[in-house]
């Protein structure tokens, strides 16, 4: 387990602190550009071979995209109560990212007879990237499909992963049917990034793909960033417990385990000022870890001896300091005055209060967005919203008397930075 004073540790371990396991990709960049370059040029027959050859899975070219008939049997086949959690889940959810929507158009006058203005639209097509792995996430699909509808996308694709049987699992289908995504094709990493940023037979060309992946789709992103938008860097999970003496040791165990479950390169930090604090929370955790699976076991304690653990800290304006400056995807919040500790946070993808948010609900449930920047790209980035796939348009309009008023002005600004045909425009016009 890494218990790091953080006073004491040294600058080389900081930094490997603060970079996490951010994969350098520059060794699967080359992998992406050739098998980017075969997709451009070979279509469905290049996503066929290469889906047999890294998810073994053979796919005829006709099953690739998923039929109606499909979607509607993988909804009738998962069971009830899970369906139930799932539209649950889309309604919360929906609710959340419907109060994101912006004025559709605004005009304001900046001065007599010179409106100005923003017509905001939807992206004309959106390809969302719901990847598999190490489980079905049909809360991926959610979070990424319902903002799109709710923006206004006209087309929206889903490439994923096919499981075992070449199929899509019937949660992903029934995410799809219950928010109304019609358009799902059977195709992951590499060559699904190149077949939305090129097209091919059956999968269509698309402007923009979003969406969480491992380090093969995150390398042909940055490969094809001149064909198609990225959307923000998704990366392995992380997240800060961030705690005073006051918390309870029961539940900051609970929550300090959730994210570094999701696989070795996770990172999961439990950040505090308290050193009685987390005398009492290590042998809860040791306790808590016989619970779950052998799998998720040795991910939770890989990723406390690697990129997780304990930053100890000596106040918290410290423990502060620090969360800010690492910028995590994830943080709770279990101080005494949670409230009051919310307004000192400056760099998170999410900020959850107290003692009953643990990330499980954001993950799954309560409504705000989850899929998040990490790797410290929450100090420039936000979670994804309705305003990933909207964009804006300026809008200006003067009348005659607001030109008048303005000409010269205009004229001596396309002077001073010499530009004539500016000029003659102010100066000319009759």
């Amino acid at each position: 387990m890494n218990i790091w004073k953080w006073d004491e540790t040294s600058k080389e371990q900081k930094e490997i602190i603060m970079k996490r396991a951010e994969t350098d990709i520059t060794s699967h960049m080359e992998l992406a550009r050739e098998v980017s370059e075969d997709v451009r040029l070979h279509g469905d027959e290049a996503l066929v071979r290469y889906t047999e050859k890294y998810d073994r899975v053979k796919l005829e070219k006709n099953a690739i995209a998923v039929t109606e008939e499909e979607i509607e049997a993988g909804y009738e086949n998962l069971d009830a109560k899970t369906r139930d959690a799932i539209t649950y889940a889309a309604k919360n959810i929906r609710n959340f990212h419907e109060k994101q929507l912006p004025e559709e158009m605004w005009f304001t006058e900046v001065d007599k007879g010179l409106l100005v203005g923003e017509k905001t639209t939807p992206i004309v097509d959106v390809c969302l990237y719901v990847p598999r792995g190490k489980g079905s996430f049909p809360s991926v699909l959610l979070m990424l499909g319902i903002p799109a509808v709710v923006a206004g996308v006209p087309e929206i694709a889903v490439v994923t992963p096919p499981n075992e049987q070449g199929n899509v699992d019937d949660a992903i289908l029934a995410a799809a049917k219950i928010i109304g995504i019609k358009h799902i094709y059977k195709v992951g990493g590499i060559q699904a990034v190149a077949a939305a940023a090129f097209g091919t037979e059956t999968v269509p060309k698309c402007h923009k793909i979003i969406g969480p992946g491992n380090a093969y789709a995150t390398a042909a992103k940055r490969v094809l960033a001149n064909h198609i938008d990225a959307g923000l860097p998704a990366g392995p999970s992380e997240a800060i417990i961030l705690c005073d003496e006051n918390a309870d040791p029961e539940k900051v165990a609970l929550d300090w385990m959730i994210e570094a479950e999701h696989g070795p390169d996770s990172a999961s930090l439990l950040v505090t000022h308290s050193k009685t604090l987390v005398d009492k929370v290590l042998p809860i955790v040791e306790k808590q870890l016989t619970k779950i699976s052998d799998k998720r076991r040795d991910f939770v304690t890989t990723n406390f001896n690697t990129y997780g653990g304990v930053i100890l800290t000596n106040s918290l304006e410290e423990s502060i300091d620090f969360v800010n400056e690492y910028a995590p995807e994830h943080m709770e919040v279990m101080t005494e005055k949670p409230f009051e500790t919310l307004p000192k946070i400056k760099n998170a993808g999410e900020i959850l209060l107290g003692d009953y948010t643990p990330v499980t609900l954001c993950n799954f449930l309560l409504g705000p967005n989850a899929i998040l920047p990490t790797g410290g790209f929450a100090k420039t980035y936000s979670s994804v919203s309705v305003f990933d796939f909207l964009k804006r348009s300026s809008v200006g309009y003067a009348s005659k008397d607001g030109f008048e008023m303005v000409r010269d002005n205009a004229y001596l600004m396309a002077k001073v930075e010499g530009f004539d045909t500016h000029g003659l425009a102010v100066k000319e016009r009759k």
